[in-house]
C-alpha cells in the first residue's frame, strides 16, 4: 500500500510539473482540451496542432509513466 502511495505522489508531482511546462511552451494540456470541448464541441479538434496531439496522446502518457517508474524506484531505495 505504501508503494502505491509513493508512486502516486511521484505521478502527481510529475503531472503538475509537466502541465506547467506545457502551458509555458504554449501547447494544450488536458485541462485546455476539456475547456475547448465545452466551448466549441467537436470542432475543438480542428483547433489542435499536430504537436498538441503528439503531446496529449504520446508525450503525456510517457511522462506519467516516468513518474510511475521514478516512484517505484524511490520505493525500492527506501524499503530494500
Amino acid at each position: 500500500m505504501i508503494r502505491l502511495y509513493i508512486i502516486g505522489i511521484f505521478i502527481l508531482i510529475i503531472a503538475i510539473v509537466a502541465n506547467g511546462l506545457v502551458i509555458k511552451f504554449g501547447m494544450k494540456s488536458w485541462y485546455d482540451l476539456f475547456s475547448l470541448l465545452e466551448e466549441f464541441g467537436s470542432s475543438t479538434f480542428k483547433q489542435l496542432s499536430v504537436l498538441d496531439y503528439l503531446w496529449l496522446f504520446v508525450g503525456y502518457p510517457l511522462v506519467l509513466g516516468c513518474g510511475y517508474w521514478l516512484g517505484d524506484y524511490v520505493h525500492k531505495l527506501i524499503f530494500k
